[in-house]
């Protein structure tokens, strides 16, 4: 498989992974260094990020791609997450890999639903 497309299968697992609840697989998508961004959070690192960002009970009901893109070492995807209470946003997210690996995440928060 080439890089495109190896990178491309990642971002999509890491969604799948996080409807999922999945923790375990994407601490190994993840490089030791790892940092999230977001109007919330300013490049927080690896620890921080699965105490802030991976809720306690699961949240949405699905998580659907609508646009991604890889160039080199980085993606931009556009997603809808619908929640289990109801309700939906969209967003956007830029990705960096260093090697098969997340080095970094950047949201973008968008419009309800």
């Amino acid at each position: 498989m080439n890089e495109m497309r190896s990178r491309q299968q990642t971002v999509r697992d890491l969604y799948t992974a996080y409807l999922a609840d999945r923790k375990d697989l994407v601490g190994a998508m993840l490089t030791e260094d790892f940092t999230f961004s977001s109007p919330r959070d300013d490049h927080i690192d690896r620890a921080a990020y699965f105490e802030r960002c991976w809720p306690k009970e699961p949240v949405f009901r699905a998580i659907e791609i609508e646009f991604l893109a890889v160039d080199g070492d980085e993606a931009a995807v556009r997603y809808r997450a619908e929640k289990l209470e109801g309700g939906s946003f969209a967003n956007m997210e830029s990705l960096r890999f260093r090697g098969d690996r997340i080095a970094s995440v950047e949201v973008y928060f968008g419009r309800n639903l």
